[in-house]
C-alpha cells in the first residue's frame, strides 16, 4: 500500500466511522455496531466503495486502538481491589468459564463439526471480548460501580485462562512442539503478569518519579512508549497484547501521575477505539454468514443463558442485587478479537469451512445484541427472575 492510499484509508475509516455513529447515535443506537457496520460497508467483502483491499494491512492501528482502550481501563482499575477480592473473585472468574467453556465445547460437539472444530466454538463462546467490555463500560458511566471492579476482575482471569487455552489448543491444531512448551508459555506469562501486577500495587513512588516531572508533551509521548512495548512484549510472553496494555494501565494508575495521563489518553482511546473496530469490520464477509444462520442464533442464544447465569452466581457469591446480576451478565456478553483469532487458527488448520463464518456471524451479532442490552439493562432486569434474589432485596 503507498503512503498516499494508507493515508486515504486511514481517513476515510475514520470519516466513515464517524459519520455513521452519528447518524446513529441520534436514534439511540450504540457506537460500537455502528462502528463495525461502517467497517463492513466500506471494505472489501461488500459492493461499492472498499477503502483496503486487505484488512491486515491496518493490523497496526487496530492493535494501537486495542492497546489505547484496555490501556485506560488499566487506569482505572485497582490491583487492590483485585487482590481485595482474593477468593470470591477468583471464584467468580472460574464460574463463569466453566459456565460459558464447558457450555461453548458442548454446544461444539452439539453440531457435529468434529472435536478438533467443537474446541474452537467452545473459545469462541466462551471467552468475551476485553475492548468491547471496555468500551460498554465507559459508555454506560459504570466504570466506578462495585460490580464493574468485579467485571474487570472476571475479565483479567479470562485473559489469564486465554493464554492457556491458546497454548493448549496449538499443539491440537498441528502448531505447536507439545504440552511441555505450552506449560512454558504459560509460565512466562505468568510471571509477566505477576511481574507488573507487583509493580503496579508497590510501585507507585518509583512510576511517579519516573515520570512526574514531564510536562504534558512529554508525558504522553512517555506513556504511550510505556503502554505499546508493555502490550508488545505480553504478546511475545504468551499473554494477550490487550492484557499487557491494561496492567501497564494498572501500573500507571496506582501513580501520581494518573491524573493527567487520565486527562491525556482519553482523545487517543477514542480515536483508535473507534478505528479498533472499524478494521474488526473489515474482516467480516456477510455472504458467507448465510448458510451458518441457525447454528449462530441457537449459539446467541446460549451465550445469552450461560452469561446470565453467570451474572446470577456471581451477585449472589457477592451479595449484590438482582439489577447488578444482570448488569454483569450483560456486560461480559460480548465476544470479539479473540474469537476472530480462533476462526483465523481455524482456516489455517484446515478445519471444517463453516467455523470461520459462523464465528463471524456469531461475534457480529452479539457485538450490536450486546450494547443495546447493556444501555437498557434497566429495562431487562426481567430476565433474571426476582425471587432468585429475594433476600439480597432486589432493586428495581
Amino acid at each position: 500500500m503507498s503512503t498516499g492510499h494508507a493515508l486515504l484509508a486511514v481517513g476515510g475509516a475514520f470519516l466513515a466511522a464517524g459519520l455513521i455513529a452519528r447518524a446513529g447515535v441520534r436514534i439511540g443506537l450504540p457506537t460500537i455496531p455502528l462502528f463495525m457496520v461502517a467497517g463492513i460497508l466500506f471494505g472489501p467483502n461488500t459492493p461499492g466503495l472498499s477503502l483496503v483491499r486487505d484488512p491486515a494491512e491496518m493490523s497496526v492501528l487496530s492493535g494501537l486502538g486495542l492497546v489505547f482502550l484496555l490501556f485506560y481501563l488499566g487506569l482505572e482499575f485497582s490491583v487492590d481491589d483485585l487482590v481485595s477480592g482474593g477468593r470470591k473473585l477468583a471464584v467468580a472468574g472460574t464460574g463463569y468459564l466453566l459456565l460459558n467453556i464447558g457450555g461453548g465445547l458442548a454446544f461444539g460437539f452439539a453440531l457435529g463439526w468434529g472435536t478438533r472444530e467443537a474446541l474452537v466454538v467452545a473459545g469462541a463462546i466462551g471467552i468475551s471480548s476485553s475492548a468491547i467490555v471496555t468500551k460498554l463500560l465507559i459508555e454506560a458511566g459504570r466504570m466506578g460501580n462495585p460490580e464493574s471492579r468485579l467485571i474487570m476482575g472476571i475479565i483479567v482471569i479470562e485473559d489469564l485462562f486465554l493464554a492457556v487455552y491458546l497454548a493448549v489448543l496449538q499443539p491440537v491444531l498441528g502448531g505447536a512442539d507439545g504440552f511441555g512448551a505450552a506449560v512454558l508459555d504459560f509460565a512466562k506469562a505468568l510471571l509477566f503478569l505477576l511481574a507488573l501486577a507487583a509493580v503496579a500495587r508497590w510501585g507507585g513512588r518509583v512510576v511517579t518519579g519516573l515520570f512526574g516531572s514531564a510536562d504534558d508533551e512529554l508525558l504522553v509521548v512517555c506513556f504511550v512508549g510505556v503502554a505499546v512495548t508493555g502490550a508488545a512484549v505480553a504478546h511475545e510472553l504468551g499473554v494477550s497484547d490487550a492484557i499487557g496494555a491494561f496492567m501497564v494501565g494498572a501500573v500507571l494508575g496506582g501513580s501520581g501521575v494518573a491524573p493527567r495521563v487520565h486527562k491525556l489518553v482519553l482523545p487517543l482511546r477514542d480515536a483508535f477505539g473507534a478505528l479498533f473496530f472499524f478494521i474488526f469490520g473489515l474482516s467480516i464477509d456477510p455472504r458467507a454468514v448465510g448458510p451458518v444462520v441457525v447454528p449462530v442464533l441457537l449459539a446467541v442464544v446460549v451465550t445469552i443463558a450461560l452469561n446470565l447465569g453467570a451474572g446470577l452466581f456471581a451477585a449472589k457469591l457477592h451479595s449484590f442485587d438482582r439489577q447488578q446480576g444482570v448488569d454483569i451478565g450483560l456486560t461480559v456478553l460480548t465476544r470479539g478479537e479473540f474469537s476472530l483469532v480462533l476462526a483465523s487458527m481455524a482456516v489455517a488448520a484446515g478445519l471444517d469451512s463453516r467455523v470461520a463464518p459462523f464465528v463471524a456471524g456469531y461475534v457480529l451479532l452479539l457485538a450490536v445484541i450486546g450494547p443495546l442490552a447493556v444501555l437498557r439493562s434497566h429495562e431487562l432486569t426481567w430476565l433474571l427472575p426476582a425471587r432468585l434474589f429475594a433476600k439480597a432485596g432486589a432493586r428495581h
